[in-house]
């Protein structure tokens, strides 16, 4: 059920960036009077699941859920049609029309994904609000596992800035070690402050590790919830009850117990807790997998989350900031893929690497927060200067503005068969990479 849940997410998601994308180039194709044969969602190599004939467009749904297409007259494209390139050109073709409106129909895709990025972020913002978990609520300080550890931080650190600059938002502390190649982390450790140097070959793992949990907030351990047949409730523990100590030592937090308990697997131990005023000491048998069957009050009980709300001529301004603080964070972590220490082309994936990012029930704000991001990430992908792409037949207008000539039917076909290998060699790649990670 929550691969089916994450699957639908997947294809709803880029079947609405899908259309958007090539609506884009449909309608400043249309406005240029340029004839458009076909637009499609999905690809339709041999036939098509659905098609219907308004006008002078087909409109269909193809059954290969790679993309989609808009099949502009006159215009080299994926779909090679050579012979109608060798007919005299048309007015109503692509090629007829000046440099400029050729321009902007090729951009007219990348155009539309940034604007539907931009206007899902204001929607949300008019309708949810922001929140996020300010660094200085973090007041038991942190916990982190053995990455964490090799970074050089410790459980109980409160961090305090990233390269000697204060940190807002404690959930954007990971992104930011990685996009802005941080070098230092200042933190308090027990009365001191501590300036930890990230070893810089570390940064890899933190790419692949792709969970920003190796930093997480440090709870106090205080029961809310209890497994079937729970030691901890059959020894008398109680809802509310916060523990604090596990044969005589204390434990305060969550992580210093959940480490403790775990030495004393099939044992009976004492666990000290806080009940109202008074502590109580109860006798416990811990489960072969050193649990005692209790799980801790959630980490939103204990700290006090910013929230910001907005009305919606609020909402533009700052769905139009988020945008662009969105583009600047995927263009860093392009960046990365050239970099050699960090390796993180070994991190790329396809579509099962997308559809996992999707939360595994259905969740609206959750969806369009990530159907926004992809938005973005087809338009920056888009306007690479690769041939097949968007990016490359603007990139050779361009040349044809500049320059003043045209390059040849016969370059732009070998142009498109060269981008188009890249692309499917990306593809490849990309969702090579998934299946290797799923055998391992």
């Amino acid at each position: 059920m929550v691969i089916l849940v994450k699957v639908v997410q997947l294809l709803l998601s880029l079947s609405i960036l899908v259309i958007f994308h090539e609506f884009g180039h449909f309608l400043a194709a249309r406005i240029f009077k340029t004839r458009v044969e076909k637009f499609y969602l999905f690809f339709d190599p041999w036939f098509s699941l659905f098609k219907f004939k308004k006008g002078e467009t087909e409109y269909g749904v193809g059954w290969l859920p790679l993309g989609g297409y808009v099949k502009i007259s006159g215009m080299i494209d994926e779909s090679m049609d050579k012979e109608a390139m060798k007919l005299p050109p048309q007015p109503y073709e692509f090629r007829s029309k000046p440099s400029w409106q050729r321009l902007i129909i090729m951009l007219g895709g990348v155009t539309v994904n940034v604007l539907l990025a931009i206007g899902i972020y204001v929607v949300m913002l008019a309708a949810w609000g922001e929140q996020y978990l300010p660094n200085a609520e973090v007041k038991y300080g942190i916990t982190v596992d053995t990455l964490g550890q090799k970074l050089g931080l410790q459980n109980g650190d409160k961090i305090l800035s990233l390269d000697n600059k204060p940190v807002d938002d404690f959930f954007r502390i990971p992104a930011t070690l990685i996009l802005e190649n941080v070098q230092t982390i200042q933190v308090q450790r027990d009365s001191q402050q501590v300036n930890v140097v990230i070893p810089r070959e570390l940064i890899s793992q933190v790419v692949k590790h792709k969970s920003p949990d190796f930093i997480s907030v440090r709870i106090p351990f205080e029961a809310a919830d209890f497994a079937p047949g729970s030691p901890a409730k059959k020894a008398g523990m109680q809802t509310g009850d916060r523990i604090i100590g596990l044969n005589g030592t204390p434990t305060l937090y969550f992580d210093q117990f959940k480490t403790a308990v775990q030495k004393h697997k099939n044992e009976k131990v004492d666990v000290a807790v806080l009940r109202g005023s008074d502590t109580v000491t109860l006798a416990v048998n811990v489960s072969d997998r050193g649990l005692i069957g209790v799980a801790p009050k959630s980490p939103a009980g204990y700290f006090t989350f910013k929230e910001h709300s907005y009305s919606i001529f609020q909402a533009i301004p700052a769905g139009t900031v988020k945008a662009y603080e969105k583009t600047a964070d995927y263009l860093k972590s392009l960046k990365l893929l050239f970099n050699p220490e960090v390796k993180a082309y070994e991190s790329v994936g396809g579509f099962i690497t997308i559809g996992s990012i999707f939360p595994s029930v259905w969740d609206w704000e959750a969806f369009w927060s990530l159907t926004a991001f992809l938005s973005l990430m087809l338009a920056v992908l888009n306007i690479l200067p690769i041939p097949a792409l968007d990016g490359g037949h603007v990139m050779f207008l361009l040349y044809e503005i500049i320059s003043g000539r045209k390059p040849s039917d016969k370059f732009m076909e070998y142009a498109q068969i060269v981008g188009m290998v890249l692309l499917f060699g990306l593809l490849i790649f990309a969702n090579g990479n998934d299946i290797i990670k799923l055998f391992r």
